[in-house]
């Protein structure tokens, strides 16, 4: 049965001549998916392939290049740019075609951010010579840093592009136009933003042009209203054409502002374009990067400059950026937007179409907006889902598994909850042992400091809710219970071990490990924490029923809001990702922070660009960074240490909380082996791999199993 609880974004709409089933458009990404030599292979065809059978309207293939390999960003970039590319292309629209979506393809050509040529010593064309910024590659640390083309870039050789060298391109757009419709696509996007070709002529910063090209706002959109017009000149009118736009640059002074995206959405419109795909760009320097502008952590962000776009033109607008399904509705229906674009959504669940459709919104696998996905393109990987093991991977699945072992899984976090539920849907029967009194282990701390986490800690919670396995709360996993359970296997999924480093000082009461603080918070009465002070547990029980099996984490985050029961003045040793997000979240409540480590750069354990974002909102509120920091000792009221430039520093505590020391723990597992027992082992146990590790651990243990 169809839902109607989003009758507008599940309603058909048009594209010029082009109709869509729905409103749900799965957005441009440049996922480096496709074979070396830029062909389309069987691992995009199937990646777009399952997006199509999800359910989307609209599927638009990311960055394909219209002079590649000049101008290319990636090393496994879509090419379009030779005759010899078509046959690729079009048997991904016949694989979209079959499931009833419509395929088109970006049409892109790097510019200033052509890395490719900067790799291969080919000219980098440009508007104007560019300022060299440094953003990027600050962000990475060392070992990402050598795995990213950042890295290797010694010497940039920019081309300030003649007018033969904009009719060259002009032509390449046109020519690759041709190919995508001669192919079978159904559109083509012109990919005018994110700092590329046509958005670095379209920008006043990058564009310092004194001819036609440079100057007033009709100079700086001539290439753009060039190539429109000479892709028209080769597809005819009725071809859906549209044109991707930057609403503004941000953190980028001097750049595009959203009155310069108006006057070019409404150019773009009157040289032919069928409707404008609403984005935004940043500056390279610092700041946000991609997660404060088109990728960004801001629920619907870039919503409120898309209905000022619409206001202006008659042509529909395709608006994009973290817009949940609900948001998305109603901006259809507000007319803020025609069309919504999906990208991480998507990339989590290819089957939200579906599932929103008939009615199974709580079943859709959420996004967590860890970044992973387009982190993943800075190290020159492909694109990968943390919460999704499948996504860039649909090529390998091979048939359905039909399991019929007996599988008992110890441990209720999140890797023990994905094997647990994956063996269950594999036909297996699964016994879940978790010896506290509810499910979702170190995941219920995690959603607590960063609260898209809580996300899927409730799905996975439904899903086993909804699955056939035993759940056993409150059970320790002992060699005499397994021999009364009598499994043919046993999936050992505990978690990390979290030893206190031996720092000077990590003795006294308001010092607490990360394990500490989670019981304070969550609810626990351990001996260590009574060990530690006498009053703490008094503190924690004033959350009452927050605490136990019941745990609501909203009420926990409202209430930690208003009370918790540290100081002011909070120290945190360690600057890894479970350091930072325990900053944020207590800055977020009022507590003056300082984090310490000897690690050189921080940040280690979240994804790059989770990572940028992180970091800048710290410094934004006054928390105090200490990387490569030594002689860390603790007081009964500050911490001492030796800065990175040799300066002494104390720094003031009330608590200090160590948030280091994690490592994987293979103990039971060995004992388990040790006692006759076929085991196998995912997550943390194995060493920290964190939400990723837990979830693509959980698919591949879960998939041996099933085949053997």
């Amino acid at each position: 049965m169809k839902s109607t609880a989003y009758a507008h974004l599940l309603s058909p709409g048009r594209i010029g001549s082009m109709t869509l089933r729905n409103r749900i458009v799965v957005t441009a990404m440049g996922v480096n998916m496709a074979e070396p030599d830029g062909t389309c292979g069987a691992r995009i065809r199937a990646y777009h392939e399952r997006q199509a059978k999800g359910g989307a309207g609209l599927i638009i293939m990311g960055a394909s290049g219209v002079s590649w390999p000049v101008g290319g960003v990636q090393i496994r970039q879509i090419a379009v740019s030779d005759d010899r590319f078509i046959p690729g292309i079009a048997a991904v629209a016949e694989a979209v075609h079959r499931h009833g979506c419509k395929l088109a393809m970006q049409l892109h050509m790097g510019g200033p951010n052509s890395v490719e040529d900067m790799l291969a010593g080919r000219p980098v064309y440009v508007p104007s010579i560019p300022e060299l910024l440094s953003g990027y590659a600050a962000a990475l640390l060392p070992e990402e840093l050598a795995a990213s083309a950042f890295g290797n870039i010694t010497a940039v050789d920019f081309q300030v592009m003649t007018r033969a060298d904009i009719q060259r391109f002009v032509a390449d757009f046109a020519a690759a136009a041709d190919r995508a419709r001669r192919a079978g696509v159904d559109g083509i996007e012109i990919h005018g933003g994110h700092g590329y070709l046509l958005s670095a002529f379209l920008s006043p910063k990058t564009n310092q042009r004194d001819d036609e090209y440079g100057g007033s706002l009709e100079n700086r959109a001539r290439l753009l209203l060039e190539v429109i017009a000479a892709i028209r000149g080769r597809v005819g009118r009725d071809y859906p054409v549209w044109v991707k736009l930057d609403s503004r640059e941000i953190d980028k002074p001097g750049g595009i502002a959203i009155e310069d995206a108006v006057q070019a959405a409404i150019l773009a419109e009157r040289a032919g374009a069928d409707a404008i795909t609403v984005s935004a760009y940043h500056g390279a320097a610092g700041g946000k990067l991609d997660a404060g502008s088109h990728t960004p952590n801001v629920p619907a962000q870039n919503l409120p400059y898309a209905a000022q776009i619409k206001a202006a033109v008659t042509v529909p607008v395709i608006a994009s950026g973290k817009i949940e399904p609900a948001v998305a509705d109603d901006a259809i229906a507000s007319g803020k937007a025609d069309f919504i674009s999906m990208g991480r959504k998507i990339l989590a669940d290819p089957t939200l179409p579906q599932k929103l459709s008939a009615g199974r919104e709580d079943d859709i696998l959420p996004c967590i907006y860890c970044y992973t996905c387009i982190s993943a393109i800075f190290t020159q990987d492909s694109t990968r889902c943390a919460v999704n093991p499948e996504t860039g991977f649909e090529y390998l699945a091979g048939p359905a598994a039909a399991g019929n072992q007996r599988i008992v899984v110890i441990g209720g976090g999140p890797a023990g909850m994905e094997t647990a539920r994956r063996l269950d849907r594999d036909g297996h029967t699964v016994i879940l042992l978790e010896r506290e009194k509810r499910l979702g282990g170190t995941l219920n701390f995690a959603a607590l400091a960063y609260e898209d986490n809580e996300r899927l800690l409730t799905w996975l919670k439904r899903q086993i809710e909804a699955s056939n396995v035993d759940v056993r709360l409150g059970t320790e996993a002992t060699p005499e219970l397994l021999r009364s359970l009598g499994p043919d296997r046993v999936v050992v999924a505990t978690g990390a071990v979290r030893s206190m480093p031996p720092i000077p000082g990590n003795h006294l009461p308001h010092v607490f490990s990360g394990d500490d603080l989670r019981q304070l918070i969550l609810g626990g009465d351990s001996d260590e924490l009574k060990r530690k002070t006498g009053y703490v547990t008094r503190l924690a029980s004033r959350l009452g029923a927050l605490s136990g099996a019941t745990a609501n984490l909203d009420l926990v985050r409202k209430a930690t809001r208003q009370w918790m029961p540290l100081g002011n003045d909070i120290v945190i040793i360690g600057g890894e990702l479970v350091g930072l997000e325990l900053a944020e979240f207590l800055m977020e409540r009022g507590r003056r922070v300082t984090v310490v480590d000897e690690a050189p750069k921080f940040g280690a354990g979240l994804t790059i660009l989770r990572r940028v974002w992180v970091l800048d909102e710290l410094v934004r509120h006054g928390v105090a960074l200490h990387p490569g920091a030594t002689g860390i000792t603790i007081g009964k009221a500050s911490v001492r240490f030796t800065d990175s430039g040799g300066h002494a520093v104390e720094a003031r505590a009330d608590h200090v909380i160590v948030a280091k020391g994690a490592s994987g723990d293979l103990v039971l597992a060995d004992k388990l082996r040790g006692e006759g027992f076929v085991v196998d082992v995912v997550g943390d146990c194995t060493g920290v791999g964190y939400i990723e590790g837990a979830m693509r651990g959980a698919a591949t243990v879960a998939a041996a199993i099933s085949a053997a």
